[in-house]
Formats: C-alpha cells, sequence, structure tokens
C-alpha cells in the first residue's frame, strides 16, 4: 500500500511539482494551500505518513501547522519536512523547536527530496 504525504503551499506551481515528484515515485499525495486547510483536511481524514510544508503562507503559516500537527495523537512521530526559501540558523531553530524533522532550503531539488524522505520514512 502507497505512503500518503501532505503536501501543504500557497504556491500552486510548488504543490504540482512536490506532487509529480512524490506521485512518480509511488506514494499518494493530498493537497492543502495553507496551514489551515492542511489542518481540516487531515482532522477525521486519512493517515498521513509524511508532511512536507513551507513556512511562509497566509492563515496559518508552517510552524503554527507544525505544533498543531504535534499535538494530535496521530502526528506525534510523523516525520514533517520544512520546505521553505528561509535558510537563516534563526528559523530552522524555530522549526526544530516546533517539531520539524527536516529542513530543506528551496530551489526545490526533487532528487533531494526522495533522498531525506527514503531516510525519515520507514519502508
Amino acid at each position: 500500500m502507497a505512503k500518503t504525504v501532505l503536501i501543504v503551499d500557497d504556491s500552486p506551481t510548488m504543490r504540482q511539482m512536490v506532487a509529480y515528484t512524490l506521485t512518480t515515485a509511488g506514494f499518494q499525495v493530498v493537497e492543502a494551500e495553507h496551514g489551515r486547510d492542511a489542518v481540516n483536511k487531515v482532522t477525521g481524514g486519512p493517515k498521513m505518513d509524511l508532511v512536507v510544508t513551507d513556512l511562509n503562507m497566509p492563515e496559518m503559516d508552517g510552524l503554527a501547522l507544525i505544533k498543531e500537527l504535534r499535538n494530535m495523537p496521530s502526528f506525534k512521530f510523523t516525520p514533517i519536512l520544512m520546505l521553505t526559501t528561509e535558510s537563516s540558523d534563526e528559523k530552522k531553530k524555530n522549526g526544530k523547536a516546533a517539531g520539524a524533522t527536516v529542513w530543506i532550503v528551496k530551489p526545490f531539488n526533487p532528487v533531494l527530496m526522495l533522498k531525506v524522505i527514503a531516510k525519515v520514512l520507514p519502508a
């Protein structure tokens, strides 16, 4: 059975690129436009095996999303990748404190993303 990944990004183009990479690699994908949309989709929805989220989004940013997900029992141990243009040590520290598993700086690199996912997501 394919693993399910939640992709959260306010950029439709970025969601498409990440979704294409993941579906081509055999994952099921659920997309959300921002953190609030993501929370709505996972509440009572399918189990997510992995979350890939942007940081800067309207309504609920990536850090708030991660904190909210980590408060849900079903996301306590789910790997969460932050995929963002932000690269400062301060932002990364805040991401780790919120519960991000990995921090990947854009531009999006499909090969790197799949390598990171292979490390953090058990087969």
